[in-house]
C-alpha cells in the first residue's frame, strides 16, 4: 500500500497545530456569551475582537471592517444580497457584473436575484481564463450596482486583474467585491492595493477551521444583513458568534502571514510540471496562465484520457478532476468550457493543488504513478 498524498489543497486545507490549541479552550472552559457584560461574557468578546485584527492585519485593513460569516459562501451572499436590498429602493433592477468562471457561490446568488428582478452580465475569460477589464468597462450600465470578480480560479489558479477592474469600478461610482476564497494565505492580499470595497475570506481554504469566514466592507459601504435579528458584528450580522471557529480563523491568518513569504510550493509546482512535461511531451497540456497563476496550483489535462479513470488508478492519491459524471455522460467543467478548452482536453484534467506540508518524494510518487497509469492504458 502506498503513502497516501493529499494534493488537493484548493478544496480544503487541514487544522495546524497552533490552530487547533488556540481553540481548544474555546469548547470547554471559555464559554460566555460575547454580547453579556459579566466575568464570563468579556473573555469571549476579547478573543473575538483580537481574531478580527488578526484577520484585518492579513488584509490590512481595520478591525471594524471585518465581519464575520459561516464561510465564504455566505460571504458571497452578504455581498451580492446586501448591495441588491440597499440598492433596489432608488434602483428598479439593480445590475450586476460577473464573470462567466465564477464558483457557484457567486452564479447561484446572482440567479437567485435575477429571479427577483435583477440584471446580469457575466463577461467572458480568455484561453488562459483571465478576464479583459475592457469588457467589464463596456458592461456598466446606469443601474450597475455591483461588480463582483474572483481575485483567483478554484480550478485553474489563474489571478485576475482585480486592481484595474477596481479602478474602473471607481472610476464610475460603483463597489467592486473580490471572491478571495482562494488567493488569501496563498498571495499577497490588500485591500486598498486591491481597491476593492468588498472581500470575501473561506477559512478552510486557508489552514482554518471549516464553518467559519470574514466578509471585508469597506467603511461607509451600506449593505442590507442578510441575518436580521439582533445586533451582533455591529447590527451587519444577527446570531451569537462562533467563538471557536472565529479564533480559529483569527490565528489561521497570523500563520497565513508568516508564510506568505516561503516560495516551497511555487517552487515543488514548477518542478512538477516540468517533469510532467519531461515524461509526457505533448500528450499533458496546461490549463490556466502560466505566469499568473496561484503558486501552488497545476491544472493539466491528458488529451484521450479521462480525469477520474486517471486517479480512479491512483487510490492513494487526493486531487480533483475537471469533469463531473451526470447521467451517465462525462461533461467537462463549466470554468473549462468558458476558456474554450475542448472536450477531449477537458475530460483529461486533473487539478493538483500543493500544500505546506506537500513534500518533493510526495510529487515523485505521483510522478511515477501518473507515467505508469497513463502509460499502461496508452499501451506503452
Amino acid at each position: 500500500m502506498k503513502e497516501q498524498i493529499y494534493l488537493d489543497f484548493n478544496a480544503t486545507t487541514p487544522l495546524p497545530d497552533q490552530v487547533a490549541e488556540a481553540m481548544k479552550p474555546y469548547l470547554r472552559e471559555a464559554h460566555g456569551n460575547p454580547s453579556s457584560l459579566h466575568w464570563a461574557g468579556v473573555p469571549a468578546r476579547d478573543a473575538i475582537e483580537k481574531a478580527r485584527s488578526q484577520v484585518a492585519s492579513l488584509l490590512s485593513c481595520d478591525a471594524t471592517e471585518i465581519v464575520f460569516t459561516s464561510g465564504g459562501s455566505e460571504a458571497n451572499n452578504q455581498a451580492l444580497k446586501g448591495i441588491y436590498f440597499a440598492r433596489r429602493s432608488d434602483i428598479s433592477a439593480p445590475h450586476f457584473i460577473t464573470s462567466q468562471i465564477e464558483h457557484p457561490a457567486i452564479l447561484e446568488p446572482c440567479r437567485f436575484l435575477q429571479s427577483l428582478g435583477a440584471e446580469l452580465t457575466c463577461v467572458p475569460v480568455d484561453g488562459q481564463g483571465l478576464v479583459d477589464p475592457v469588457d467589464v468597462r463596456r458592461s456598466i450600465r446606469k443601474n450597475t450596482v455591483l461588480i463582483s470578480i474572483m481575485h483567483a480560479n478554484n480550478e485553474v489558479g489563474t489571478i485576475q486583474p482585480i486592481e484595474e477592474i477596481a479602478a474602473i469600478a471607481r472610476e464610475n461610482g460603483i463597489p467592486c467585491h473580490t471572491d478571495a476564497a482562494q488567493s488569501v494565505g496563498k498571495i499577497p492580499v490588500d485591500v486598498d492595493a486591491l481597491g476593492v470595497d468588498l472581500l470575501t475570506v473561506a477559512g478552510h481554504k486557508l489552514y482554518g477551521p471549516k464553518g467559519v469566514g470574514a466578509l471585508y466592507v469597506r467603511e461607509g459601504l451600506q449593505l442590507e444583513p442578510l441575518m436580521h435579528g439582533a445586533g451582533h458584528e455591529a447590527g451587519r450580522r444577527a446570531g451569537t458568534e462562533n467563538i471557536l471557529e472565529i479564533v480559529g480563523l483569527g490565528t489561521a491568518c497570523d500563520l497565513a502571514r508568516q508564510a506568505l513569504e516561503q516560495t516551497q510550493s511555487r517552487e515543488l509546482r514548477d518542478d512538477f510540471w516540468q517533469k510532467l512535461k519531461s515524461a509526457f511531451g505533448g500528450a499533458v497540456v496546461l490549463n490556466g496562465h502560466p505566469e499568473l497563476r496561484l503558486p501552488n496550483t497545476l491544472n493539466v489535462s491528458f488529451p484521450g484520457h479521462i480525469g477520474g479513470d486517471i486517479l480512479a488508478g491512483l487510490p492513494w492519491l487526493a486531487a480533483s478532476t475537471g469533469s463531473a459524471c451526470h447521467a451517465g455522460s462525462v461533461e467537462i467543467s463549466p470554468v473549462l468550457a468558458a476558456m474554450g478548452v475542448s472536450q477531449e482536453i477537458g475530460l483529461g484534467t486533473v487539478r493538483f493543488s500543493l500544500g505546506r506540508a506537500t513534500t518533493r518524494s510526495e510529487i515523485e510518487q505521483v510522478l511515477q504513478g501518473l507515467i505508469q497509469i497513463i502509460g499502461k492504458s496508452t499501451g506503452q
